[in-house]
């Protein structure tokens, strides 16, 4: 009479080598098969093979994307959601070791989403190989970095950043000056119209129900008179306002010159219509963005403070790294610039170049295939490719200041919308950078509060 465990253990075995037969050429397969055996075996190869060292936070963030989703496997190839909720999968080939997300084409190592796959493959072989349910093991997830917030600054200036706004503003309105004219019917006063522009906008109201605020503009002695609002909209239409925000935007950014070292790069758009956003078309319906009217603005900011230094506003189709020396030119006119990153839709021969010929270091992302080349003008890709090679982690560090441009988007879309209510693409870029301008004077409130820093504007004047 046979023993009932030692079948059970040629059972389990058998089924073993024949799960095993058809992963062979997988070393993901040969790892679960090893962790089996030791799951099997006596208790004390059972403490050998448990897990002694700390996971890294890859792995755990891993470990919780396979506990908290789901992740589907064809062909080979699974497909890991992503946890930012962009409603986005990433494709991960387990025997390649490879993976599509950001994250793998910096780093060329594991990322959290091949260790994802490998868990979830782990979970489905044990499961269906001893058709028993593999309890998981708990493991705490390490606490997000977090940065204190100066509270009693930051209410300070959420308090009175509306009267200081318009304060900042109607000084900033004075250094303008006045155009000459010499006939036709007077124009409304040029430094009044800009004002009230800019305060439309930072209101987020329409310009009938703005009338209320800019009356109380008038009271206080901002502006002289309040224009109607058929008035105000004319002249975002107005094409003689654009060279007026784009000085008034260098200028609002001066007071923080000798705080901000280090910029981002990078570009985001703003939808014409009221329905979408710019983040919904990119990710989730990208045919939204050829079917809807889009404007995109492209920045350089600082990363300390999130003032912006330049700007430039295009269609949608125009490529981010056309802009990239335009914005680092006019930003070193009047900052000193150490260093200057940006995504790897950056990353050119003339974009590198372009940052050192302004004594600024470029941490630019590079690119899964870029490499060593021997061709002729490549002596600085080659240089900083190899810097990057040897010291990723410090690499990195400096990049990952890139977020803060994201930060400075997300600020002004939270604040003043994703979206132009203008309807002529005059008004729009004027609206949009009016947007930009509300942004810098808000900064530089903050500022006030929190650096106890003190500023006037047109200084040369």
């Amino acid at each position: 009479m046979m023993n009932t465990s030692s079948k059970d253990e040629k059972s389990t075995v058998g089924c073993a080598n024949n799960q095993r037969c058809l992963f062979n050429h997988s070393v993901i397969a040969h790892d679960v098969a090893e962790r089996l055996l030791c799951a099997n075996s006596r208790s004390k190869i059972k403490e050998r093979c448990t897990m002694n060292d700390i996971l890294n936070v890859r792995e755990l963030r891993g470990l919780d994307i396979a506990n908290r989703y789901i992740i589907k496997q064809e062909n080979g190839t699974w497909f890991v959601p992503s946890t930012s909720g962009k409603s986005q999968r990433y494709k991960v080939d387990l025997q390649k070791q490879r993976c599509d997300c950001p994250d793998y084409e910096i780093r060329r190592s594991k990322c959290k989403h091949i260790f994802a796959a490998e868990f979830s493959f782990e979970q489905n072989f044990l499961g269906e190989l001893t058709r028993t349910e593999v309890p998981q093991k708990v493991i705490p997830i390490p606490k997000r970095k977090t940065y204190s917030q100066d509270w009693v600054s930051y209410n300070e200036a959420q308090r009175t950043e509306k009267a200081e706004f318009q304060f900042l503003l109607a000084e900033l309105c004075k250094g303008i000056g006045e155009p000459s004219q010499t006939r036709g019917r007077p124009r409304l006063p040029l430094e009044d119209m800009l004002f009230s522009c800019v305060f439309k906008v930072y209101s987020t109201f329409s310009l009938r129900r703005f009338n209320t605020d800019l009356s109380e503009a008038r009271v206080k002695g901002f502006v002289s008179s309040s224009p109607n609002h058929a008035s105000i909209s004319r002249y975002f239409a107005n094409e003689m306002l654009t060279p007026h925000l784009k000085m008034m935007i260098e200028e609002s950014s001066l007071p923080l010159s000798e705080i901000e070292k280090n910029f981002a790069v990078d570009a985001s758009g703003l939808s014409t219509s009221q329905g979408f956003t710019w983040l919904h078309a990119k990710y989730t319906e990208p045919r939204l963005i050829d079917k809807k009217d889009w404007l995109k603005i492209h920045i350089c900011t600082g990363t300390k403070t999130n003032i912006i230094s330049a700007v430039e506003v295009t269609n949608r189709y125009e490529h981010d790294s056309n802009y990239f020396e335009s914005l680092v030119k006019d930003t070193v006119q009047n900052f000193e610039m150490t260093e200057v990153s940006a995504d790897k839709a950056y990353l050119s021969k003339a974009n590198l170049q372009t940052a050192v010929d302004n004594n600024a270091i470029p941490y630019i992302a590079w690119k899964s295939n870029s490499k060593v080349t021997n061709k002729d003008g490549n002596h600085l890709w080659n240089k900083l490719y190899h810097y990057y090679a040897l010291n990723q982690e410090k690499f990195l560090e400096h990049y990952h200041r890139r977020s803060n441009v994201e930060t400075t988007f997300s600020m002004i879309k939270a604040k003043f919308g994703g979206s132009l209510r203008s309807k002529t693409r005059t008004a729009q870029i004027n609206e949009a950078l009016c947007k930009i301008l509300a942004h810098n004077l808000c900064v530089l409130i903050q500022s006030m509060c929190e650096l106890k820093i003190k500023f006037g504007f047109w200084q040369e004047v």
